[in-house]
């Protein structure tokens, strides 16, 4: 079953340029193992906090990524620009009407 996470990041002042920039470095390795998307965005509202929406084959498939060199890479120079400020939910997905 498909499992998606939706968060959002609190960015320091000034920083959120800088982390989209990191969160959106191509990644071969994480199609590999099981992610289907993984969307970053912004609104211009809200200038301090990133936007993430992932689609995971399973949710093991996700807890599985955190292990990686290169996930643990991306989250270590990511916190330098965190606020600490999070928010989100994840819930299994049920159906699409873009899909059968």
């Amino acid at each position: 079953m498909t499992f998606a996470n939706a968060g959002t990041l609190g960015v320091l002042p000034g920083k959120r340029d800088e982390l989209v920039a990191q969160l959106t470095q191509r990644s071969d390795t994480l199609r590999g193992i099981g992610c289907l998307a993984y969307e970053v965005g912004i609104n211009d509202a809200d200038p301090d906090t990133v936007f993430v929406v992932e689609l995971w084959e399973s949710a093991e498939a996700h807890q599985a990524s955190l292990n990686l060199p290169e996930v643990q890479a991306s989250i270590a120079a990511a916190r330098p620009l965190l606020s600490g400020t999070f928010g989100g939910f994840r819930f299994d997905v049920i159906g699409s009407p873009l899909r059968d």
